[in-house]
């Protein structure tokens, strides 16, 4: 073992003997009430209205139903629940010391009523319930760890069709498109891809990937290895996408867009039980995307469809199964590179038109995507649960002609093309999690044990030519196109890579008092890649361990944390300038982080504030004559801010600014594509009364300057755009028009590629 790893385990066992100490002196005399209020059909009743009579206790059901009141004093008490448009229901409740009472109560409604209150089961954009981020259920008070939601009824709001348009209601967050064509987010100072769904390893390195089938976004901020591994997660954190489940009734709902730039696109949701009891239930949506670039030329067009069943064989067991193709032909962004001598210090000195492109649309790409998930959820008593999961998916690129440029100076360009397949990535993944609950004495623990086990294999295909021509953009010249860059283009096949990662992990979140609790993690990490030829493959094993500490100031409304994150990548074996060989260790990355959260208001407030410090060792780096050595240092620190609030009925605010200092301490310079300041704002209000439904948003998204290459000559200006939306929002149907970069800015992203000028988007729903 690695000094590295010696030093993180005398760590865990120091903090492990001093929360033994602590929980000696913990205490607990009273009693805890816990329920689920279901509606007449059986629905989650979400903003109940819950109160003990006579007491100061009130609180307000979450989006599942569920509800609990903290110590509460031994006693018999009348529980009232009331909500608009249904009966209010008093019932008798006994609470005992150091028990916790259960209760699952229903409230009647007649269907008249249920017409009426229908706009109150919509789903607070300020809820942060989530099975994901802890891999067990743990309320945001009580997580140490930041993280952000964003949720489907936002992204309807805002007209978002994209990826790109709506992580950017995460604070810090910075969209990438990849001139391979995947899509990734920066934050914190690093990119990760789109690389989690439902928790379960997936991929978008070369694939699209559609909004059709999200029921929300989860942007978990900091190095997540802990708990994700080292193929989910970057050093910034993680960005899992939470896919729509089937339900009880029948419901559809289809959608039509149209827009700038020739955009057409469909959607549908249909929702239906398949058998009287509704124990199977079925759900299935689709996308259909049709729409040209804003360039001169370029296109993507993408096809998704996303089917889903559950069944609950048993009151204790519920399997649900759901599957995604998609499909795309689109054209891929250019990567731009900049001579030194040109003179260019960014892409707002180059005297090409701001909408022009210099290659045709000929040169495209064409990909797919199939996707498998299962999981079978086991009850097997009161306080233990097991969780099986499989996920498989194979990604293929038929072809994908990616463009590059070398600015010579300011107004010539040299010109190449590669092409990037046919490549085929296939990941297989096998998970089982036993999440429990139970006590040492008076100290209650939340308990997580897992192993993960996953198997990739890939081939892999490219080619790219020289430099093909040099031209000038201030004299006709025309677009390079495919038949030009085929003429030379030449393939070449690499060996098959195949490599197997097999994981064990554990989390025990420990409830000292109701406001002290503590989270301890590891996770123990084997690596291993093959290649079907002689070249020499690798074997790693990594250890990466995860601490937090939460104290709820305010019990179920104001909690202070710290955390200790630990993230992980692994290294292959590099071969050196004098042909030896260097064997790696992976490279770790360790958060330390503090900060404040509040839900206050009836959950009408949702904050977090904190501050961290991101320190990567062990990182790869080049001397001057080529050799790699393994002693680099980058730190990355800042702090991120997040206000959601909905202060009275119809108006929503969710704001955001996120500060990154991420430099390379051996030369001062910072690190690329990492913006030191990030602000997002956005505002809606909903007429209640008159014209009821009828609302109008508006939005501000800010990035600050960033360097492209490590030399931080070359800067991607900073930029702010402003956006604005009205709509009007019935039982039954929806019309929203939105209106993007209102300012017609000119700005660009990481990779030098200008963005859309001034565009609209008109939205029309039906519900049946």
């Amino acid at each position: 073992m690695n000094y590295h790893n010696q030093k993180t385990l005398r760590f865990l066992f120091s903090i492990s003997f001093l929360f033994s100490f602590l929980s000696i002196f913990a205490q607990q005399n009273n009693g805890k009430i816990k329920g689920t209020i279901t509606t007449s059909d059986g629905d989650a009743a979400a903003g109940v209205n819950i109160i003990l009579k006579n007491t100061k206790y009130g609180t307000v059901s979450n989006d599942d139903g569920t509800f609990d009141f903290n110590r509460v004093r031994a006693n018999s008490y009348t529980l009232q629940i009331s909500l608009t448009g249904y009966e209010t229901l008093e019932t008798q409740v006994t609470v005992t010391e150091n028990e916790t009472t259960s209760l699952n109560l229903q409230l009647k409604v007649s269907n008249k009523e249920l017409q009426e209150v229908v706009v109150s089961g919509k789903k607070s954009i300020a809820s942060k319930k989530t099975d994901y981020v802890a891999r067990m259920p743990l309320k945001n008070l009580e997580n140490p760890q930041v993280y952000n939601v964003i949720h489907k009824e936002l992204l309807l709001e805002q007209v978002s069709i994209d990826v790109k348009s709506a992580v950017q209601n995460s604070p810090g967050s910075v969209p990438v498109t990849y001139p391979s064509g995947g899509v990734g987010v920066t934050f914190r100072g690093f990119t990760t891809g789109i690389n989690a769904r439902n928790g379960m390893e997936m991929s978008t390195n070369r694939s699209s990937t559609d909004l059709a089938n999200v029921e929300r976004i989860e942007v978990l901020k900091g190095p997540s290895g802990t708990l994700f591994g080292s193929t989910i997660s970057s050093f910034g954190g993680v960005v899992n996408l939470v896919t729509k489940k089937p339900f009880e009734t029948t419901a559809t709902e289809v959608s039509y867009t149209a827009g700038s730039f020739n955009l057409n696109r469909f959607t549908a949701d249909v929702n239906t039980p398949l058998n009287k009891d509704k124990t199977v239930l079925f759900r299935v949506n689709a996308a259909v995307n049709r729409e040209k670039s804003f360039l001169d030329y370029g296109f993507n067009n993408t096809v998704a469809f996303t089917p889903s069943l559950t069944f609950k064989a048993s009151e204790k067991l519920t399997f649900n199964i759901d599957a995604e193709y998609i499909s795309s032909n689109n054209t891929r962004r250019t990567y731009h590179r900049y001579d030194a001598a040109s003179g260019i210090t960014n892409p707002g000195d180059l005297k090409i038109g701001y909408r022009k492109s210099l290659f045709y649309d000929d040169n495209d790409a064409k990909t797919s995507a199939n996707k498998v998930f299962a999981q079978a959820e086991y009850q097997i008593s009161d306080n233990w649960k097991s969780t099986t999961l499989f996920s498989f998916m194979g990604e293929n690129v038929e072809r994908s002609y990616q463009t590059y440029t070398l600015w010579l100076t300011p107004y010539e360009a040299a010109r190449r093309v590669g092409n990037w397949g046919p490549i085929y990535d296939n990941y297989t993944n096998i998970q089982q999690n036993f999440n429990g609950q139970f006590k040492t004495g008076s100290i209650k623990h939340k308990l997580l044990l897992g192993a993960n086990y996953s198997f990739n294999k890939s081939g892999f295909s490219s080619g790219i030519t020289r430099y093909l021509d040099t031209i000038d953009v201030r004299t006709p010249y025309n677009p390079m196109r495919r038949k030009t860059v085929d003429a030379t283009l030449t393939q070449t096949a690499y060996p098959v890579t195949t490599s197997k990662t097999f994981s064990v992990y554990a989390s025990d979140v420990i409830n000292f008092t109701d406001r002290l609790s503590a989270m301890l993690s590891l996770r123990v990490d084997n690596y291993k890649l093959d290649t079907d030829e002689s070249t020499e493959g690798y074997d790693q094993t990594a250890l990466s361990p995860k601490l937090g500490l939460v104290y709820q100031v305010v019990q179920d409304q104001v909690s202070v944390f710290g955390n200790y994150m630990n993230g992980f990548q692994n290294s292959p074996p590099t071969t050196q300038p004098d042909a030896t060989r260097l064997i790696l260790d992976p490279v770790y990355a360790a958060q330390y982080e503090f900060g404040v959260k509040v839900e206050a208001f009836n959950k009408k407030l949702s904050t977090t504030l904190s501050y961290y410090n991101i320190k990567i060792d062990n990182a790869v780096q080049y001397d001057n004559e080529g050799f790699a050595y393994q002693n680099g240092e980058q730190v990355s620190k800042g702090f991120d801010f997040e206000l959601i609030a909905n202060p009275i009925n119809g108006f929503n605010i969710i704001a955001g600014y996120a500060f990154n200092d991420n430099t390379i301490p051996a030369t001062g310079k910072k690190a690329v594509g990492a913006p030191e300041n990030v602000a997002n704002f956005w505002t809606t209000y909903t007429l209640q009364n008159t014209i009821k439904g009828l609302g109008a948003g508006f939005g501000i998204n800010y990035v600050g300057k960033s360097y492209m290459f490590d030399d931080n000559v070359f800067y991607i200006p900073s930029y702010t755009t402003a956006n604005a939306t009205v709509f009007y929002d019935q039982p039954t149907w929806r019309i929203g028009l939105k209106f993007n970069n209102l300012s017609n800015e000119k700005y660009w992203d990481f990779y030098g590629n200008s963005q859309a000028p001034t565009n609209f988007l008109v939205n029309l729903t039906l519900k049946f």
